[in-house]
C-alpha cells in the first residue's frame, strides 16, 4: 500500500481544489428539481385532477428520469458534457412549461411530465465522472462521500423551495422554479473550465454499454434493493405520523434521517479509501441501521433512530460508485453512474409501492420491509466483490 493512498483526506481538502466549489454548488442547484419536482407536480395537478391522477403524474415523471438518465449519459460518454446537459435541460424546461399551461388536461400534463423527466440532465453522473480529474487519486473517495452527503440537502431544500414558490405565486410557480433552478445550475456547471475540458473516451462500445460487465449488473441490482429499503421509509413514516395524530411529523422525521445521512457522509470523507472488500461490510451496516426502527418507539426516540438509520447510506453509495468506476468498461463511466442512479430511483419507487399495503397491516410490518430489502443488497455486494475479476482493479488502497 502506498503512502498517498493511506492519507486521510477530508472535505476541506476536496473543497480547496480548483473548480470544486463551483461544480459542486452548480450541481447542487441544478439537481434541486430532484427534491422539488415531485411535490411541484403533485400540487399543480391536484388543483384540477384527482389524487390518483396526480400520483400517476409523478410516477410518469419518475419513469421518464429512469429511462432518460442512461441514454443521456451514454451520449455524454461518447462526446462531451455541456452540449448534452444544455440540450436536456431545455427539453426538461419545455416539459415543465407544457404542464403549467394545461391545467385540467391529464394527457397533456402527462406528456409534459414525461418530457420533464426524460430531459432531466444527468448532473449527478457527470459530476462523479469528473472527480478523478478534479482531485488527487487519494481524495476521490472523499469527493464522492462529500457529494453524496450534500445531496441530502436537495431533498430538504427542494420541497421547501416548492412550497415557498407556490405560496408566493400559485401552483404553477413551483414548476417554473424547478425549471429555472435546473437551467441555472446546468449553465453554471457547463461553463466550468473543468467540465468544458472533459472528453469521453474514444473506444469501441458494446451495445449493452457498462452492463456487459456482469459484476456491474449485479452491483446495480443490489443498489435497486438498497433503494427499495430507503424508498419504503417515507410511506411507513406517514403511517407512523398518522397513528401519532400529526401527519406533519413525517417531514420532520424524514429531515432527521437526511441529517443523519449528511453527518455520515461528512464523517466518511475522513476515512481511508479502503478497498472493494469493504462494500459488503458497509451494506451489512446499512441493513443493520433499519432494525431498531421495528421498535416503533415514541417520537423523540424515533427521531434519534432515524438519524442513526441514515448514517450509513452515504458510505455505502461512496463504495458503490468507487466499485462502479473500477468495473465499468473504458468509456462508459458516466453511463455506469447513471444506471446506479436509475436503479436506486426505481428501487425506491417499488419500495414505496410495497410499503403501502404492509403499513396498512401494521407500522412494525411496514418498517420490516427496509431490513428485508437490504438483505439481497448485501448478497449482491458480496457477489460483486468475491467474483474473480478479469480486469485490473483501479483501487490503489488497502484491500481491507
Amino acid at each position: 500500500m502506498s503512502a498517498p493512498s493511506a492519507e486521510r483526506v477530508g472535505a476541506r481538502a476536496v473543497l480547496r481544489r480548483p473548480y470544486v466549489p463551483l461544480v459542486l454548488t452548480a450541481s447542487q442547484v441544478g439537481r434541486l428539481p430532484l427534491g422539488a419536482s415531485p411535490l411541484a407536480l403533485l400540487l399543480f395537478a391536484r388543483e384540477s385532477v384527482s389524487l390518483v391522477a396526480a400520483g400517476a403524474l409523478v410516477a410518469v415523471f419518475t419513469a421518464g428520469m429512469a429511462v432518460g438518465a442512461p441514454v443521456l449519459a451514454r451520449v455524454v460518454d461518447r462526446y462531451r458534457q455541456p452540449p448534452v446537459l444544455y440540450g436536456s435541460a431545455a427539453v426538461s424546461a419545455a416539459g415543465y412549461v407544457i404542464v403549467s399551461l394545461a391545467p385540467g388536461r391529464p394527457l397533456v400534463i402527462g406528456l409534459g411530465a414525461a418530457l420533464a423527466g426524460l430531459g432531466t440532465p444527468p448532473l449527478e453522473a457527470c459530476l462523479r465522472a469528473l472527480w478523478p480529474a478534479l482531485v488527487p487519486p487519494n481524495a476521490v473517495h472523499a469527493a464522492y462521500a462529500l457529494d453524496i452527503a450534500l445531496q441530502e440537502v436537495i431533498f430538504v431544500a427542494g420541497p421547501l423551495m416548492t412550497l415557498a414558490a407556490v405560496a408566493i405565486a400559485g401552483p404553477a410557480a413551483g414548476l417554473y422554479a424547478a425549471a429555472l433552478f435546473q437551467l441555472a445550475g446546468v449553465i453554471a456547471f457547463g461553463c466550468a473550465p473543468a467540465v468544458r475540458r472533459w472528453r469521453g473516451t474514444s473506444v469501441h462500445r458494446h451495445w449493452l454499454g457498462p452492463l456487459r460487465e456482469r459484476r456491474l449488473a449485479v452491483l446495480i441490482t443490489g443498489v435497486a434493493f438498497a433503494g427499495a429499503a430507503v424508498g419504503s421509509i417515507p410511506v411507513v413514516l406517514t403511517g407512523y405520523a398518522e397513528a401519532a395524530g400529526d401527519r406533519s411529523l413525517t417531514g420532520w422525521l424524514l429531515a432527521a434521517q437526511a441529517g443523519g445521512a449528511l453527518v455520515g457522509g461528512l464523517l466518511y470523507t475522513r476515512a481511508t479509501p479502503g478497498g472493494p472488500r469493504r462494500l459488503p461490510l458497509l451494506a451489512t451496516a446499512f441493513a443493520a441501521g433499519w432494525l431498531p426502527l421495528l421498535i416503533a418507539p415514541g417520537t423523540a426516540a424515533m427521531t434519534a433512530l432515524l438519524v442513526l438509520s441514515g448514517v450509513m447510506l452515504p458510505p455505502l453509495l461512496t463504495a458503490v460508485f468507487l466499485t462502479a468506476d473500477r468495473l465499468a468498461p473504458p468509456g462508459t463511466a458516466v453511463e455506469a453512474f447513471a444506471w446506479i442512479v436509475t436503479a436506486f430511483s426505481v428501487g425506491s419507487a417499488l419500495g414505496a409501492a410495497a410499503a403501502g399495503p404492509l403499513t396498512d397491516a401494521g407500522i412494525r410490518t411496514g418498517f420490516a420491509l427496509a431490513p428485508l430489502a437490504a438483505l439481497p443488497a448485501i448478497a449482491a455486494m458480496a457477489a460483486t466483490v468475491h467474483t474473480r475479476s478479469r480486469r485490473r482493479p483501479k483501487w490503489s488502497a488497502d484491500p481491507a
